[in-house]
């Protein structure tokens, strides 16, 4: 039997994360939630989301009845597992670093594009399941649409966030709210 680890929106500007766990024989997916907030000031700088990762994993893994020394895990190599990587070699149990794709990867990605929809109201046609920068973008120009009332929203623990982006996203903020752009303005 083998369970696969994968994860969403750890890397994106807005919004919750999800990870996504798939018992790959029965189809059944368990999903957890790492809010918003986890990566944000202190949070983030004490890693918590790392923390909080591992919790989630364990509780997945107790709610599929993961059995130790008869199963596999496939886990996403991406560095938000890397407590639990940790975790897995402390404990003996028997994963392998591993690309995520099809069923797992796009129903944990949906998660999060649903998340972004229907919970932040994010209703730009550009949006989609693919990663970078190109829904970078499309969650930054979000943002800026409405800068001090989204601003809560945005995993600002991110370095560049504090260093690059916000600044840049207040300029945008204001630029169109100026007189000559707000009768084009359209805030999604």
């Amino acid at each position: 039997m083998t369970i696969e680890i994968d994860d969403a929106g750890t890397g994106d500007l807005v919004g919750n994360a999800f990870i996504g766990l798939l018992r790959k024989e029965t189809d059944e997916i368990i999903f957890k939630t790492l809010p918003v907030e986890l990566f944000q000031s202190t949070n983030w700088k004490n890693k918590i989301p790392y923390k909080k990762t591992l919790d989630l994993v364990n509780e997945g893994l107790r709610e599929l009845d993961f059995i130790k020394y008869k199963e596999k895990i496939l886990i996403c190599r991406g560095n938000i597992f890397d407590e639990v990587r940790n975790y897995f070699d402390e404990e003996g149990i028997l994963y392998e670093q591993s690309i995520i794709e099809g069923k797992l990867q796009d129903a944990v990605e949906g998660k999060l594009i649903n998340h972004l929809r229907n919970d932040l109201g994010i209703k730009s046609k550009k949006l989609t399941k693919r990663s970078g920068a190109k829904r970078y973008f499309v969650l930054f120009n979000w943002v800026s649409y409405d800068f001090y009332n989204r601003e809560k929203y945005v995993k600002t623990g991110f370095k560049k966030w504090n260093t690059i982006w916000r600044e840049r996203a207040i300029e945008k903020y204001k630029k169109l709210k100026s007189p000559r752009h707000t009768s084009g303005y359209k805030s999604n």
